[in-house]
């Protein structure tokens, strides 16, 4: 009997050891397999420029794990797209560092390649992003030019945001070579909308209305 209950307790223990094996295998296989998943965003801005033609800029993105990939139309210029492929890199748990370094070619109106960034810091419920790049004008080096899009904004809640931005961009042209306005935004689920307002009180604003989904 003694020895019955000893192989008892150890086939007891084999099993709880397995089974904990077992949970700790599901959950790495989980976690692994969430990892390996794509994400995508597609975002459409529509600017609504001051004595100027109206126009569309589409974004595609693509991220699975540490690589980057997307595309652009009317960006860097009108009529002129872009295909990036990037690293992302993040460090941080309350203050979240996020840097996504890339390399892209232009096609189009605007022909050539450039190195660029996508940059974001948070912490809480603020965040400060920067999205650069310095385009290498194959055809005449007169068209090199440095883009940049800077947001700084706050979500008192986790459906609105407020905040500031800036661009400096040559697909359209105003007075200013800086833009520089304000922000709204709201979400709800996968969708978000922003609405931008550049220049006011300079010059004529511009409006600029976003439309964002990710899956």
């Amino acid at each position: 009997m003694r020895h019955l209950s000893t192989m008892v307790v150890v086939l007891l223990l084999l099993a709880e050891i397995q089974a904990q094996t077992t949970a700790h295998s599901s959950a790495t296989d989980s976690e692994d397999a969430v990892s390996n998943q794509w994400s995508y965003s597609v975002a459409v801005w529509g600017y609504l420029v001051p004595n100027d033609q109206s126009y569309g800029s589409p974004t595609l993105t693509a991220d699975r794990k540490w690589l980057h990939l997307e595309a652009r139309y009317n960006y860097e210029n009108k009529e002129t797209g872009s295909l990036w492929a990037g690293y992302n890199w993040s460090v941080g748990h309350k203050l979240v560092l996020e840097v996504t370094p890339m390399l892209g070619a232009v096609f189009g109106k605007t022909t050539g390649i450039a190195p660029g960034c996508n940059v974001t810091l948070t912490y809480k419920r603020v965040e400060l992003s920067s999205q650069c790049e310095y385009v290498i004008d194959l055809k005449d080096k007169e068209g090199n030019f440095f883009y940049s899009w800077n947001e700084l904004s706050y979500s008192p809640t986790d459906w609105f945001r407020a905040g500031l931005a800036a661009q400096r961009t040559r697909a359209y042209q105003t007075p200013l070579d800086v833009q520089r306005g304000f922000l709204v935004g709201f979400s709800h689920k996968k969708f978000g909308f922003t609405t931008y307002v550049l220049n006011a009180g300079w010059t004529e604003p511009t409006v600029i209305l976003a439309l964002g989904f990710n899956f």
